[in-house]
């Protein structure tokens, strides 16, 4: 029997990738890190459910981008060849209005900081909007992400302190490594296809370093977080175990990316959240402790 067709709901929330959520987990985890070691702790909870609310609207808002951008390349890609644009399930122009209508709410948060942060939010829209299209241009798009998916970090020191010191640009640099080796795994797992359609990503650049550089990746990230956390905000054993949570995941995601295959490359990639998880642990834990 044919399957009965799906109500819009449904398809709504099969394009923001609503039954996944590790995408935005790999975004917020970062964000409240920075947003504790702004306010020195726990930062109230009107920026909590800002930032949080905020991180899922805009991730959400991100996805309808992205597959409107990527529908004549996700045809021929067998992990999204069934995603409700590429199907013809959801039109271009309907995701982008849902896209609109998501972004929306989120800058309607943004209202509730303060001037800074609403300036701020619209360089971070204006880098979420040009990340789709980076993959026909740069060799290595996922830089781009990387900067796309850390911004909640000084802005979230805009949002508590009214201005994005230094520290917070170093905290910036620092989660791009992080999101170039996790969205690498997730480019290995399409290499072949994304070889085959001419789409430009880190895995087709860096070839068979792919892996060492991944692995170099994880350690930048380690390092300047822990000399960010430890050397200039002050933060003890607590946030030192957290970076060392981390690092052992690390090593965890080398033994299953290092055959590259499909599976395991995947595989690391949706784990990545309780990587970020375990240094946003430790900070809330160090902090609270005091």
């Amino acid at each position: 029997m044919p399957k009965a067709p799906r109500g819009r709901l449904a398809l709504y929330l099969d394009l923001i990738r609503w039954d996944r959520p590790a995408g935005w987990l790999l975004l917020l985890w970062p964000t409240l890190a920075a947003l504790w070691m702004a306010a020195g702790g726990f930062p109230g909870w009107h920026l909590l459910v800002v930032f949080t609310l905020g991180t899922i609207l805009m991730r959400s808002a991100g996805c309808c981008v992205n597959d409107v951008a990527d529908r004549d390349f996700d045809r021929h890609v067998k992990r999204t060849a069934q995603r409700p644009i590429t199907s013809g399930a959801v039109s271009p122009r309907e995701a982008l209005w849902l896209g609109a209508a998501l972004a929306l709410a989120a800058f309607c948060l943004v209202l509730t900081t303060n001037r800074p942060t609403v300036l701020w939010s619209f360089a971070a829209l204006a880098i979420a909007l040009i990340y789709p299209f980076a993959k026909r241009i740069v060799s290595v798009p996922q830089a781009v992400l990387g900067v796309a998916f850390s911004f909640g970090i000084p802005m979230a020191f805009s949002a508590v302190q009214g201005a994005v010191p230094a520290v917070a640009w170093v905290l910036l640099a620092g989660n791009l490594f992080w999101v170039l080796a996790y969205d690498t795994e997730y480019a290995m797992v399409d290499r072949d296809d994304d070889l085959r359609i001419g789409m430009k990503t880190s895995a087709i650049t860096f070839g068979r370093a792919d892996v060492g550089i991944v692995m170099a990746c994880y350690a930048l990230f380690i390092a300047i977080w822990a000399v960010v956390g430890l050397r200039v905000a002050g933060l003890g054993w607590l946030y030192g175990l957290g970076l060392a949570a981390a690092a052992a995941q690390a090593v965890w995601h080398w033994q299953m990316i290092r055959g590259r295959t499909r599976e395991g490359c995947f595989r690391a990639f949706r784990l990545n959240h309780w990587l970020g998880f375990a240094v946003f642990a430790g900070v809330a834990a160090d902090y609270a402790l005091r």
